[in-house]
C-alpha cells in the first residue's frame, strides 16, 4: 500500500480544480465501461452490442454528470468524506440511472431491463468506492508525513543535550539523524560522531537533500523569547518539530528519545514568568491545615502538588468525582504530608461544616467548578446552583468555621458576561464580596484569570488530535482571541494573591497578550511539517471556521471597571469593583432557587441580569433539564445545520 500510495502522492499536489476534472473524467469513463459490462454480465459472455445499444451507452455519462456535478460530487472534500457522502451518491447515481431508463425509452433505444439494474449496482460500487480509496490513498499519504517508519532526524543545538539525546537515538531503529544545526562558530562545519554540524542558514539545503522529517530542537537552556523566536523560524521549514524539555524535568538527568515532546503552546507564546515570592506562597499554607475544593480538576490538582511542597500541616483534597480524586491522592503519597481524600459536594453545607471543623481548616483554595460554557449552558440551573450556591455555601461555612483565608479561583468570563458559566462565577465572586462585609475574622480573596493550557476541553489537545487525523481542524471565528497562561504558573499565582490584600479583594492576574486561536491553529500545522490547505484545495490540513457557540465571546476580558492598582508582584494586580450587599444577595438567590424549582428560566436569566453587572445572554435559553427529547434534538439538528463561516485562507489570516 505504501509503494502505491508514493505513486499517488504527485496527485495529490495538483490544484483542486484539477482534481475535480480528474474525477469528472474517471467518471466518464467508469459509467460507459459499467453499461457496457452490464451488457456482458446479462447475457453472460462476451457481448457485442448492437449500433442501438452503442447509442445508449454514452448517453448514461451524458445524463448522469450533470445530476453529479448538481449534488456535489466534485465539491465534496474526499478526504472528509463519511456516511452522508454515501447517502449523496447513493441519490445521484439513483437519480442519474432513472434519468438515463427515461431518456433510452424516449429514444426508442432497446436496453435490456435487468442490464440497467446491474449497471445501477456496479455504479453505486463504482462511484462510491473510488471515493473510498481516494480517501485512504490521501489520508495515508498525510498520515506517512506525520509516522513516517524512519525517521531522518536533524537536532538542533550541537551541545551536551544534543550529543546525549543523538546517543539515545543510536539504539532506536526507526530514527536517524542526519546532522546537527548550532549557532555557535566553533562547532560549525565540524563532524560530531561522524555527523556533520551545519549553520542554521544551510537547513533549508539540508532538508531538501537529506529528506528531512523531524527536527528536535535540543537546547534546554534556551529562554521562553529565544525559543519563541527559533519556533518562529523553523515553522516555515516543512518538518515536524519537537523540543526537548528543561534539564530539571528530564528524569535522572539524562536525555532520552522519549523526553522529546511535541510544541506546545507555552513555547510558541515566549511568556516569561517571574520567580515566585517565597513569603506569598508559604504564607497561607506552611504548618497549616488546607482544604482544596475540586481537588482532581486541572487548577485544583495543580494546587494541590504546590501546597504539598510548602509543608503544610495536612492537606484536604474535596472532590466530587470519585476517579478524579483516586488520581491526584495517588500522585500525591508520598510526600511527606498527612493526606485526607473526601468524596463531596460544594453543594453539602452539614458535610462541609463538619469537615471544617473536625480538622480546623485554616485556608480553603475554592477550585470546584462547571467551567465548560457550552455545557453549563444547556445546563443552567445545575451550573448557577454549583457555581454560585456551592460557593455561598462552602464560604459561609467556612466563615462560621473559623477559616482564616479563603481564596476562590474565578475567571475572566465573570466580566460583562454572555453566557451563564461567567455569570455564575461572578455570582460567586460577589458571594465572596458580600459575605466579607459581615465575617470579618475570614479573610475572602477572589484570584481572576484566562485560559490554561492543558486543561480539560482545552484547543491544544483538540489540535494535536485533530492534526494527527489528518484534519480538519475547527475553530469557531476567524477572530476569536484568548489569554493563555500554564497550569503551573496559574496555580503559583493563586497561591501567591492568596497570600495578598485584607479581604473582599480581587485579584487579576497578567495573562500577557491575547492569542487568536486561528494563528495558533495554523502554527500547530506547520510546526507538525504540514501545510494549511487554502482554499483552492492546496496543502494538507484544513481549518474550518464552526460559528460561535452558544454563550461565547470573540475575546475576554479581565476586568470590569477601569480601576485597578499594582501590588508587590509585578503578575498580580487587583481591581476595584462594585458588590451586592450580602441581604440583598441572598434574597436574590431564594428568588433564583423558586425559578429553578418552577423550571421558570427566563425568570432565572432576569435575576441574574438584576445583580450581574453587564450580563449579556447572546443566544437563546435552552436547558435540557426542561425542554423535552424532541426539543433537544432540533435544537441539535439547528446547530448542526447552521451555515458554516468557511475555510481559512492562508493568504489573508
Amino acid at each position: 500500500m505504501t509503494r502505491f500510495t508514493s505513486l499517488f502522492t504527485p496527485l495529490l499536489q495538483i490544484p483542486r480544480w484539477q482534481k475535480r476534472l480528474l474525477s469528472l473524467v474517471i467518471d466518464t469513463c467508469a459509467l460507459m465501461v459499467i453499461a457496457y459490462l452490464a451488457l456482458t454480465l446479462r447475457f453472460g459472455e462476451l457481448y457485442w452490442p448492437t449500433p442501438v445499444q452503442w447509442i445508449g451507452i454514452p448517453i448514461l455519462p451524458l445524463v448522469a454528470i450533470p445530476v453529479f456535478i448538481r449534488l456535489g460530487l466534485y465539491r465534496a472534500v474526499v478526504r472528509y468524506i463519511g456516511v452522508r457522502f454515501a447517502y449523496t451518491v447513493f441519490l445521484a447515481v439513483s437519480i442519474a440511472f432513472v434519468l438515463w431508463t427515461a431518456v433510452l425509452f424516449m429514444l426508442n433505444l432497446e436496453f435490456p431491463r435487468s442490464a440497467m439494474i446491474i449497471a445501477w449496482l456496479l455504479a453505486l460500487l463504482a462511484i462510491s468506492g473510488s471515493r473510498m480509496i481516494a480517501r485512504s490513498l490521501l489520508n495515508d499519504g498525510v498520515s506517512r508525513k506525520l509516522y513516517s517508519d524512519k525517521k531522518r532526524v536533524v537536532i538542533y543545538g550541537a551541545g551536551s543535550a544534543g550529543q546525549q539525546l543523538f546517543n539515545a537515538t543510536v539504539k532506536m531503529p526507526f530514527v536517524r539523524v542526519v546532522g546537527f544545526i548550532d549557532d555557535c562558530p566553533q562547532l560549525q562545519n565540524y563532524d560530531i560522531h561522524a555527523v556533520r554540524v551545519f549553520k542554521p542558514e544551510d537547513l533549508d539545503e539540508l532538508i531538501e537533500q537529506q529528506s528531512v522529517t523531524d527536527l528536535f530542537l535540543a537546547i534546554p537552556s534556551l529562554s521562553p523569547a529565544k525559543k519563541k523566536s527559533i519556533l518562529s523560524w523553523l515553522e516555515k521549514k516543512r518538518v515536524k518539530v519537537s523540543i526537548l524539555p528543561p534539564m530539571d524535568q528530564i528524569v535522572g538527568g539524562q536525555v532520552q528519545v522519549s523526553d522529546v515532546r511535541e510544541v506546545g503552546i507555552e513555547d510558541l507564546l515566549g511568556r516569561e514568568t517571574v520567580p515566585p515570592k517565597a513569603e506569598l506562597l508559604e504564607h497561607c499554607v506552611k504548618d497549616q491545615v488546607v482544604l482544596v475544593s475540586g481537588a482532581g480538576g486541572s487548577i485544583g490538582s495543580e494546587l494541590c502538588r504546590q501546597v504539598v511542597k510548602l509543608n503544610p500541616k495536612s492537606l484536604i483534597l474535596y472532590e466530587l468525582s470519585e476517579f478524579a480524586l483516586y488520581q491526584i491522592d495517588k500522585e500525591l503519597q508520598g510526600h511527606g504530608v498527612d493526606i485526607v481524600s473526601i468524596l463531596g459536594s460544594v453543594q453539602d453545607g452539614v458535610k462541609l461544616e463538619k469537615i471544617l471543623n473536625m480538622y480546623s481548616v485554616d485556608t480553603v483554595y475554592h477550585a470546584a467548578a462547571y467551567k465548560h460554557v457550552p455545557l453549563v449552558e444547556h445546563n443552567i440551573a445545575e451550573g448557577i446552583q454549583n457555581n454560585s450556591f456551592g460557593t455561598m455555601t462552602i464560604a459561609k461555612k467556612a466563615a462560621e468555621s473559623g477559616v482564616k483565608n479563603f481564596v476562590l479561583i474565578s475567571t475572566d468570563k465573570a466580566v460583562r458576561p454572555t453566557n451563564f458559566m461567567g455569570a455564575s462565577k461572578r455570582m460567586a465572586e460577589l458571594a465572596l464580596q458580600a459575605l466579607q462585609e459581615q465575617y470579618r475574622s475570614t479573610r475572602f480573596v477572589m484570584v481572576r484569570f484566562g485560559n490554561v493550557l492543558g486543561s480539560s476541553g482545552s484547543v491544544i489537545p483538540l489540535f494535536r488530535q485533530q492534526i494527527k487525523a489528518g484534519g480538519p481542524l475547527t475553530v469557531t471565528h476567524p477572530e476569536i482571541t484568548r489569554f493563555f497562561m500554564t497550569i503551573p504558573e496559574a496555580a503559583s499565582l493563586v497561591i501567591q494573591a492568596g497570600s495578598m490584600g485584607t479581604g473582599g479583594d480581587v485579584f487579576v492576574l497578567d495573562m500577557g497578550k491575547s492569542v487568536k486561536i486561528v494563528d495558533l491553529a495554523q502554527r500547530m500545522i506547520r510546526l507538525s511539517g504540514l501545510e494549511v490547505m487554502d482554499e483552492e484545495g492546496n496543502g494538507d490540513i484544513e481549518i474550518q471556521f464552526t460559528g460561535l457557540r452558544p454563550g461565547e465571546k470573540l475575546y475576554e476580558e479581565l476586568l470590569i471597571g477601569e480601576d485597578i492598582d499594582g501590588t508587590s508582584h509585578p503578575k498580580i494586580m487587583k481591581a476595584h469593583e462594585y458588590f451586592v450587599p450580602l441581604e440583598e444577595l441572598e434574597t436574590t438567590f431564594v428568588q433564583m432557587k423558586a425559578a429553578i424549582r418552577n423550571s421558570d428560566y427566563e425568570q432565572l436569566a432576569q435575576l441574574v441580569g438584576q445583580v450581574v453587572s453587564g450580563f449579556n445572554h447572546t443566544s437563546g435559553i435552552v436547558d435540557y433539564f426542561k425542554v423535552s427529547p424532541e426539543q433537544v434534538s432540533s435544537y441539535k439538528k439547528d446547530l448542526d445545520t447552521k451555515p458554516k463561516l468557511g475555510v481559512v485562507n492562508v493568504k489573508n489570516a
